[in-house]
């Protein structure tokens, strides 16, 4: 008897798809986790991602509900649209965690950042960095006649432009919050 000699792939003679539904292309997901408000929840969703080699690129964390002590933990992570679904499958795991919002699969969401830059310089460099504040509403919060400290909120593009434009005009420091995110309408 011979051998058959089927090719990978579904066909108009195969009535099986057998070509994989699953993306090698890596993609940014904002996730929103509704947890307990309860000693060592965050570990446990941070002990999830590292110990599975996951990348968290941005974290937050704050209590949304006194009354009922919940938390909301927002998560900027990057991966395969297999990882993103194994990961929220496995927060859902977590005895402490009570929803998991793919805010990035969901539909349209409003994401916000505020950060805190020190620019050091005199000068043209100093009335340069005033002025590209400005142009990006960022906020003077502290002023001494050596530096600057900025503080913008935005979008992380909008954080990443304006820290670039400022690196070549004497920035010392950057400190940010990290993600915050909702979702858009109802």
């Amino acid at each position: 008897m011979s051998p058959l000699k089927i090719k990978k792939g579904a066909n108009s003679h195969s009535a099986y798809n057998l070509r994989p539904d699953f993306s090698d292309v890596e993609e940014r997901h904002t996730l929103a986790v509704l947890v307990e408000n309860e000693p060592g929840v965050l570990a446990r969703v941070i002990g999830l991602f590292s110990g599975r080699g996951y990348n968290i690129d941005s974290l937050t964390v704050a209590e949304v509900d006194h009354t009922g002590h919940l938390s909301r933990i927002t998560i900027v992570t990057t991966g395969t649209p297999q990882i993103i679904e194994q990961i929220k499958a496995q927060l859902g795991r977590i005895i402490s965690v009570r929803d998991v919002h793919d805010l990035t699969v969901e539909g349209k969401a409003v994401e916000r950042e505020l950060a805190m830059l020190k620019v050091a310089g005199s000068g043209d460099k100093r009335v340069e960095a005033l002025r590209l504040a400005d142009i990006f509403r960022a906020n003077v919060v502290d002023s001494t006649l050596e530096s600057f400290v900025f503080e913008i909120t935005g979008a992380p593009d909008k954080i990443d432009a304006f820290a670039d434009l400022m690196r070549p005009l004497g920035l010392t420091e950057i400190a940010r919050t990290g993600v915050a995110a909702l979702s858009r309408g109802e």
